[in-house]
């Protein structure tokens, strides 16, 4: 069987990865236009309106179900990898809107006739050990024969109506964290291309498989407004969302942000993908770059990460214990970005 699993280049069947597979915003916004939106229950307390991480619906006074949905393509080879990287994505949503995970479904689309079982079997087993260090069960699920591998979860969870997290309540004066270093597209295409160091994968694989814990406590933290986390839109994609939602504006500064290591020096040759260029096209009128910015800078904060971090929006007093939380949960790499304040919803960057 190891045999078979190390002839298997996942990615070879493949024509994006991992969260770079998301239809481009702009393309997105479009389509979504043209859908008509029907009869919502009062129950529902978030659906499509500011484009967030989940729907929430309102059983009771004391518990909201946050329900959701990821998959995508493979971003590395090893079907083990692969597996808990797209379940580790999936459950990220959940915890971005300050829940707690309760279960989920498994999604799962294979080309029946080139993957052998065994590899299938091994994405599969992925999955299922990251929702067991989340404490839940993978209770069901479809699948369908395709003709490329598509693995992911529908994520259910739990909250407390008064503490569900949404990307649209930022306010004036907040400071903005993020928990997980950017630059996972980079490296993904760096590996697609065979050029990926061992020491860059094992950097790319710890951080698309840390799950998103620190949510869950941050919605009951005071002075935490809002909260999202970074995927295939990338950091410039998914604050601006925020700022959308909240009618505000961002500043980021670039020297603040955390970049895994070895992507800065593909990035720097021109290593990107092309993700990063559907994603400037979608939203680069929003995002005020400085003047003489290498092109580089604005690959990374295009670039779409695959199980990305936590946004944090919250007061500056907030600051302290968030950052605080973020470590209890070991993530190390975790800091201030910028802060968001009063005017149209753009992004500045520093």
């Amino acid at each position: 069987m190891a045999a078979v699993l190390e002839k298997i280049r996942l990615t070879e069947f493949s024509h994006g990865g991992g969260c770079g597979c998301k239809i481009a915003p702009a393309v997105l916004s479009e389509l979504l236009a043209s859908t008509p939106v029907r009869g919502l229950p009062a129950a529902l307390m978030v659906g499509t309106e500011t484009a967030d991480d989940a729907a929430v619906y309102r059983l009771n006074d004391s518990q909201a179900l946050v329900a959701t949905t990821d998959f995508f393509t493979p971003i590395v080879d090893d079907p083990y990898d692969f597996g808990r990287i797209a379940a580790t994505n999936a459950l990220s949503d959940v915890y971005a809107m300050g829940a707690k995970p309760i279960f989920a479904l498994a999604i799962v689309g294979m080309p029946l006739e080139k993957l052998p079982l065994p590899v299938i079997g091994k994405i599969l087993e992925g999955g299922e050990a990251v929702c067991a260090a989340a404490g839940i069960p993978i209770a069901g699920g479809h699948s369908i024969d395709v003709l490329e591998p598509i693995y992911g979860l529908v994520a259910l969870g739990l909250v407390h109506p008064d503490k569900v997290m949404r990307n649209s309540s930022a306010q004036a004066g907040d400071i903005l964290i993020l928990g997980k270093p950017l630059g996972v597209g980079i490296l993904s295409a760096a590996l697609k291309k065979g050029t990926l160091s061992d020491a860059g994968y094992a950097a790319m694989i710890e951080a698309t498989t840390k799950l998103n814990t620190p949510g869950e406590a941050l919605s009951g933290m005071p002075g935490v407004h809002a909260l999202t986390d970074v995927t295939g839109f990338g950091l410039a994609g998914h604050l601006l969302e925020i700022c959308r939602g909240s009618k505000l504006a961002a500043e980021v500064s670039f020297s603040s942000l955390p970049i895994l290591e070895e992507s800065l020096s593909w990035v720097k040759q021109g290593v990107a993908t092309g993700a990063s260029d559907r994603n400037w096209k979608g939203y680069g009128q929003d995002v005020s770059m400085p003047q003489g910015a290498p092109e580089w800078q604005r690959k990374l904060l295009t670039d779409p990460q695959t199980s990305g971090g936590l946004l944090v929006a919250c007061a500056p007093e907030a600051e302290k214990a968030v950052l605080a939380e973020f470590a209890r949960h070991g993530f190390a790499q975790a800091r201030a970005i910028g802060r968001i304040s009063a005017g149209a919803a753009r992004l500045r960057v520093t």
